[in-house]
């Protein structure tokens, strides 16, 4: 029995780190980048994994701070919802992560735009 139980800490011991390094890939500063019909929305964007929740928010050019909501983490994938100040506009946003990289996607008002993020060093 005492074996098995030192089996199991050096299992969950090996385990436990590239669990915590996939939960914590998202987190930390991004530049996003939206091209749009009145030309580029860039902003930096501050994220963090609390397990399968994301929690962060959008700094804009022009100062604005628009916090993210409904926000959740599923693998390398990620969703949530990005009210657009006080417009009543809220953008559905979905993206993919790969190392530094997120693409993605801005759904409103029956328009979808792409939109891409690149970690900040």
């Amino acid at each position: 029995m005492k074996s098995r139980f030192i089996a199991f800490l050096v299992a969950t011991a090996l385990l436990l780190p590239s669990t915590l390094s996939a939960q914590g890939s998202i987190d930390g500063f991004w530049s996003f980048v939206m091209n749009g019909p009145f030309g580029a929305v860039t902003a930096e964007v501050d994220l963090f994994a609390d397990g399968t929740v994301l929690i962060g928010q959008f700094e804009l050019s022009d100062g604005q701070v628009w916090p993210i909501e409904n926000g959740t983490v599923n693998g390398n994938s990620i969703n949530f919802d990005l009210p657009r100040g006080d417009s009543g506009v809220v953008y559905r946003m979905s993206a993919t992560i790969q190392g530094d990289q997120a693409t993605g996607t801005a759904t409103a008002m029956g328009t979808t735009a792409e939109w891409t993020m690149t970690r900040s060093q």
